[in-house]
């Protein structure tokens, strides 16, 4: 009963926090990439752009971002895709979305859920690491929310970080950073190095 307390309380915390923000966001301007999405590199530790993928227009209105970038890479024969949506302002309505509702919309199935921890110029960064499938395919998933500031992989931190941002710093703007390859023994590792080189540039784009 505790827990279903707590969890509710936690729930409600969360929705006020993305109101509120949502409210404080509609007084600022957007913020604005130094450098566009499509800067970053075509060549990530050896995976190369084998093509630049189109998010469709209905899913577009859905997720409703300021810019996005969905990329398939490949290495040898291995291939590995990237979607980074990009959001100036974030307000009630036109936050982040997450993968974990995204993903079993889209028909995946949810197998496994997990964090990987990175180290990146001396700080460990968490990532959400999960395990999906469907229709038979088996794919690991990585993803994590960026923005100017910070790097988190909580949803429910998030929410108060944008909170917080709002209030003080003004800056509300961030990213849902997301990487899917094929789940097997080498998915684990070239999800994390490939990570780890993509934060740097992500990082560029916001001006830092």
């Amino acid at each position: 009963m505790r827990w279903k307390y707590g969890r509710y309380l936690t729930i409600v915390s969360c929705l006020t926090a993305s109101l509120i923000a949502g409210a404080l966001a509609d007084r600022r301007a957007p913020d604005s990439l130094t450098k566009p999405l499509e800067s970053i590199d075509s060549d990530i530790g050896g995976w190369t752009v084998a093509q630049q993928q189109t998010i469709p227009s209905s899913v577009l209105e859905k997720l409703r971002p300021s810019s996005y970038i969905a990329r398939s890479y490949l290495r040898t024969s291995r291939q590995l895709d990237l979607f980074i949506a990009y959001y100036s302002q974030q307000r009630a309505g036109e936050s982040m979305h997450s993968p974990k509702s995204c993903l079993p919309g889209n028909g995946w199935t949810i197998v496994g859920q997990g964090s990987a921890t990175i180290r990146l110029d001396g700080k460990a960064l968490e990532l959400n690491q999960y395990r999906v499938q469907n229709s038979g395919a088996h794919m690991l998933v990585f993803y994590w929310y960026q923005s100017r500031n910070r790097i988190i992989a909580s949803e429910y931190l998030g929410k108060l970080f944008l909170i917080r941002d709002a209030v003080f710093g003004g800056h509300t703007s961030g990213s849902l950073v997301r990487i899917l390859l094929p789940d097997d023994a080498a998915a684990i590792q070239e999800g994390q190095e490939f990570a780890r080189v993509l934060i740097p540039q992500i990082q560029r784009c916001f001006g830092n």
